[in-house]
């Protein structure tokens, strides 16, 4: 665990350090983004910050590579090695997709080219549940296949929910720990290296998740740009597809259903907000006759500010979600009785409250954006004479 949290640590300061490069490089190619009507950010911010992240998860791979308990496995690093050199693939697309604005032809190409060399060097899914009990042996086109679709829809769903400061990086970061614990608790149940690349991999991740929320969180001075929001959701879905190749699901005990579904089921549990807002906004777009990719200002987001939350409880609210989400898929595979029940029914009460009774409880007359500093007083409207 010491060794674990080291790489998480190593991955945060080193994204913390590096984002402070990434914003005057973003500056100095004006991959800036400026202030459209879908946005909710009032003036220019510098793009770019997926390159700290790629600099933060180099530099818990290689101090990885260096502890003793991490580098008792050889082929922990040789999947990390992997997801870094796709990562970095992904994260170059997006860079100049943030300096030049590819169209999402080009862009999808760039994903799938990053989710082919996943596949090429061994990550990806290879059996999967039958009905009747047992597993499917998947072949190397069919696993194949199935890990680049899982992949390339993560990837999306992250990009498209990347809207508010700090949302992305929150619900990825909540992702990430989940699947971290998963991880860890799983091997040390049936008494196997605690040493795997899905473990490695979230810890990483939430690092750099972690690092970056510093320089992001509103107000932001840096957004991580498609850069950014396709690199984490590449590596968290190879992280949960990584276990897969590593572990043998038959010879497992002490998971509640079949562990198999455990890599396609989380990564999609942890986003399944972004992946509704993805959904919706396809099916609004194209019963409007316009593109599934072309922009508009009707994101979840966008209607959480709407709803009358400021833009910081807006991204709160929605990583409670995401982490509710992601920790109860991962809890209640892990153990099982009421307590656990009980406590997750708690929880979507008390999300529930915060999401549409907080507002109305504490609904100033006037809505004011959040200014650079977070200082702005909401003033309750004074009421007319006479009245």
């Amino acid at each position: 665990m010491r060794e674990y949290l080291l790489v998480f640590l190593v991955a945060a300061a080193a994204t913390y350090l590096l984002t402070v490069i990434a914003r005057e490089f973003a500056l100095r190619t004006r991959a800036v983004a400026q202030v459209r009507d879908r946005d909710v950010h009032d003036e220019p911010i510098p793009y770019l910050g997926g390159i700290a992240m790629m600099g933060g998860l180099v530099a818990a791979y290689l101090v990885a590579r260096e502890l003793p308990f991490l580098s008792e496995d050889p082929y922990v690093f040789v999947q990390a090695r992997a997801v870094i050199l796709a990562g970095a693939v992904i994260c170059a697309v997006g860079v100049l997709d943030d300096i030049f604005d590819l169209d999402a032809l080009t862009k999808f190409g760039g994903q799938c080219l990053a989710a082919g060399i996943l596949v090429w060097q061994g990550v990806q899914y290879t059996f999967f549940p039958q009905p009747s009990g047992g597993t499917l042996s998947l072949d190397l086109t069919q696993g194949g296949l199935l890990t680049v679709l899982v992949v390339v829809s993560t990837v999306n769903a992250v990009n498209f929910v990347d809207g508010l400061d700090g949302l992305a990086a929150g619900v990825v970061g909540m992702g990430a720990l989940a699947w971290f614990a998963f991880c860890y608790v799983l091997t040390s149940r049936n008494d196997l290296s605690l040493a795997t690349s899905g473990a490695l991999l979230g810890a990483a991740l939430a690092g750099v998740c972690a690092g970056f929320l510093v320089h992001n969180f509103h107000p932001a001075r840096l957004f991580m740009g498609d850069s950014g929001s396709m690199l984490l959701g590449l590596v968290l879905a190879a992280s949960t597809i990584a276990l897969t190749g590593q572990l043998n699901a038959d010879e497992l005990t002490g998971v509640n259903g079949n562990l198999v579904l455990l890599p396609i089921l989380l990564p999609l549990s942890i986003l399944m907000i972004p992946l509704a807002d993805m959904g919706l906004a396809i099916f609004r777009r194209t019963r409007e006759g316009r593109s599934p990719f072309a922009p508009d200002k009707q994101h979840l987001h966008h209607r959480m500010l709407e709803f009358g939350h400021s833009h910081r409880r807006a991204v709160l609210v929605m990583w409670l979600w995401a982490g509710l989400i992601a920790w109860s898929i991962v809890l209640l595979s892990l153990f099982s009785g009421r307590t656990v029940w009980i406590g997750f029914g708690a929880m979507c009460v008390i999300a529930a409250f915060l999401t549409f009774l907080l507002p109305r409880v504490h609904k100033p007359s006037l809505v004011a954006r959040d200014d650079p500093e977070g200082t702005v007083e909401q003033q309750q409207e004074e009421p007319l004479p006479g009245l």
